[in-house]
């Protein structure tokens, strides 16, 4: 009987301590954009005067364990289900199928890198501080409309005569050719190329050209963003919020303790990100008592808030500016646009 026992008793340890294949999501710490990071701001400013900032804009962040991230084990995914501050998914909804944890690591700088560019175009253009900005060809895509005229590297300069000012001056008008041949205008090595390229349809009613894109941006200062070991794109309004604390004179937040999460683009689009609840549990943890939320991410979020925590929906980068003067200048809160279960 003691040796079933010892052998039943092994093998509930052995089968609690399988890996399963799935990610748990837990809240993480919180960085005050305005502050310091082992004594280093988190934002910096050089080439224009910048203004200490009271209160607080922070950042929120989430802990993935899981995936390439390393095992979960059944007793850890069981657990995670049972509390209500984390979540459970599958790892393909996270991670592409045989990601590794290096690929992982490079996606999420490269991520953090774009997002912190993103948040200075969008912060000068709130600021309606001009500055230089491009679309440059990255890669095309598999089947791409552009095969053997566009090349990665090309500059594109104008698309029927309308300067390229901004990805939203090539999707407008290749919707309103609604599939017609549009006339290109690249700069390739410094010299001037013009092709001729008919868009194809995604599949969803819009016409593209196969075309995976980045911007190059020339800015009038530098801004220097050092936080280590957090990646990925969320934090890009907060440091768009941040960085206009830190060039404009006064508090933006009065000395409030505010917090949010959302991607930026960069004319000032927010855009939704994951593990919303458990940022919205890092963020009251933290001492946050409003909270800026992308409204795509709506559905998440009600139902889901934590006592104490107001959340305030946004969309682009001036409500969100709006919602924190708002609170900063001790104005009634309670009329901004949250997230309901309507």
């Amino acid at each position: 009987m003691m040796l079933a026992g010892m052998a039943a008793l092994g093998l509930g340890i052995g089968v609690a301590t399988i890996p399963v294949p799935y990610v748990v999501e837990s809240p993480g710490p919180t960085y005050n954009t305005l502050g310091q990071s082992q004594g280093t701001p988190v934002i910096k400013v050089t080439g224009r005067e910048s203004y200490p900032a009271a209160g607080n804009l922070d950042l929120t962040t989430v802990y993935v364990a899981g995936g390439p991230n390393g095992p979960v084990s059944i007793i850890g995914a069981f657990s995670a289900w049972l509390d209500r501050t984390k979540a459970v998914h599958p790892v393909e909804l996270l991670y592409p199928t045989g990601t590794t944890r290096q690929e992982a690591e490079e996606q999420s700088a490269v991520a953090m890198t774009t997002s912190q560019e993103n948040a200075l175009a969008s912060a000068l253009n709130e600021l309606d501080i001009p500055f230089g900005q491009q679309l440059q060809a990255a890669d095309l895509s598999e089947g791409s409309a552009s095969a053997g005229k566009i090349q990665p590297g090309d500059i594109l300069k104008s698309i029927n005569g309308k300067d390229i000012t901004a990805l939203s001056v090539i999707q407008e008008e290749l919707a309103a050719g609604n599939g017609a041949a549009a006339t290109v205008v690249l700069e390739r090595e410094g010299q001037p190329v013009t092709e001729t390229i008919t868009p194809k349809d995604n599949g969803q009613g819009r016409f593209i050209l196969g075309v995976m894109l980045k911007y190059l941006f020339t800015f009038p200062f530098d801004v220097e963003i050092s936080l280590e070991k957090v990646g990925g794109p969320s934090a890009g309004l907060m440091f768009s919020l941040g960085i206009i604390d830190t060039v404009t004179p006064g508090d933006l937040t009065g000395g409030k303790h505010i917090a949010g999460t959302g991607t930026i683009t960069p004319d000032g689009a927010v855009g939704p990100i994951g593990g919303i609840g458990q940022k919205m549990q890092a963020a009251r943890a933290g001492g946050a008592t409003l909270f800026l939320a992308p409204a795509a991410n709506c559905e998440q979020v009600a139902g889901h808030i934590p006592d104490g925590l107001q959340v305030v929906r946004v969309e682009n980068l001036a409500e969100a500016r709006a919602a924190v003067e708002r609170a900063g200048t001790g104005q009634d809160t309670s009329g901004l646009p949250g997230c309901t279960n309507n």
